[in-house]
């Protein structure tokens, strides 16, 4: 990033566009105490082990390295005073600064996630971009589900909302590998088997929605819109077993929605990168996502999307920061996306392998234009 002015966001000189953030989501409205913003900077929803912090990880490295400028303050301050002059500047004015910082144009906004945040609209704003909302299918099915008496009405409303949110979102996304992991009946449940199901989660109070039934009717209720679907793949909170995560496990589920004319988008994926992109090599309708891991890997993010590019066709692979809570994950996800980019194009380049003008063409597929392609956005304006 280039020098500039106390309190002004850097412009990008890498001569990519303005980057497409196809997943992410919003940011906390009200300024969060030291214990609440440290839990944001890991996947873990516990406290840290005694005598530790989040901060002594990869993302908290990171956030003080990019971040402090932005502040005025310098790079790798202690987090108490970043902390404090987080403060001071106050949600608004931080979130203004670290926003406009990213470089990112589009925000593609899962808003199933509870809390006081900022929508796609309010997200966009505060970054001078434009937003869009993600939906997310078992919070949707959770929503249809109170205002209803039975499992009859139930089907109906879904079936009702689901294409109503088709109509303005510009995908749908499912965290089936929380609620039962990817090894999926790959085919659709008949209407009894749904109705059936329906009735015991009614009858149970509408816990958590795990049953595999609702799940897999969820996913083929969306497929049939058309719109993407993003599939949560790889690392997350211990909510999940990471052996159940694992993209291969999709493989039947992506051998049956061939040919129905819906993208799949495999998010995140790591551990898991090199098998996200051999589905996405294999099959037209894949696609394989680097959001989450860079920011949580630091200076080996070089490594971990060269990885990536291994197999992954390079109309297939999307950016995305999967940032949340903080607008500071917002900014490490972009910049270790950036850095990581032009380390890989470059050294590829200076070998012989690449040449310079397909470089810059395969930077721009995987910053803005395969995303803009397989969620149908607008054409953004030319790199600079």
């Amino acid at each position: 990033m280039t020098a500039h002015a106390p309190g002004t966001a850097p412009a990008p000189d890498d001569g990519l566009p303005p980057l497409v953030d196809h997943h992410c989501h919003g940011v906390l409205r009200h300024e969060p105490d030291p214990g609440t913003f440290a839990a944001y900077l890991t996947e873990s929803d516990r406290p840290p082990a005694a005598g530790t912090t989040f901060f002594d990880t990869q993302t908290g490295f990171a956030v003080r390295r990019w971040c402090p400028p932005l502040l005025d303050l310098p790079a790798h301050c202690p987090p108490d005073r970043y902390l404090a002059r987080r403060r001071d500047l106050g949600p608004d004015e931080t979130r203004r600064r670290l926003l406009g910082a990213t470089g990112i144009g589009a925000y593609l906004v899962d808003t199933g996630l509870p809390g006081d945040l900022t929508d796609p609209a309010e997200t966009a704003r505060a970054g001078r971009g434009a937003g869009c909302e993600v939906v997310r299918l078992e919070t949707l099915a959770v929503r249809v589900a109170i205002g209803v008496r039975d499992a009859e009405e139930f089907t109906g409303a879904l079936d009702a909302a689901i294409r109503d949110a088709a109509r303005t979102a510009v995908a749908f996304k499912s965290v089936v590998a929380y609620r039962h992991g990817l090894a999926l009946d790959p085919l659709p449940p008949t209407p009894h088997a749904v109705h059936a199901a329906v009735r015991d989660w009614m009858a149970a109070g509408l816990p958590r929605l795990t049953d595999p039934v609702l799940l897999r009717h969820l996913i083929w209720q969306a497929v049939a819109t058309g719109r993407p679907l993003q599939l949560h793949t790889g690392f997350g909170d211990p909510d999940l077993r990471l052996d159940r995560a694992d993209p291969a496990l999709l493989t039947d589920l992506v051998r049956a929605t061939a040919g129905t004319g819906t993208d799949l988008v495999l998010l995140h994926c790591y551990p898991y990168h090199r098998k996200a992109a051999y589905l996405a090599a294999v099959f037209p309708h894949v696609y394989a996502d680097i959001g989450l891991t860079l920011t949580h890997i630091g200076p080996r993010a070089t490594a971990v999307l060269a990885e990536f590019l291994e197999l992954a066709p390079f109309g297939k692979l999307l950016f995305s920061t999967d940032a949340y809570g903080l607008p500071e994950l917002y900014l490490v996800g972009s910049v270790l996306f950036r850095t990581a980019l032009a380390s890989v194009l470059g050294d590829w380049t200076a070998s012989g392998a690449w040449s310079a003008d397909d470089a810059r063409r395969v930077g721009a597929m995987i910053a803005a234009d395969n995303a803009r392609r397989v969620y149908g956005l607008p054409a953004g304006p030319p790199s600079g």
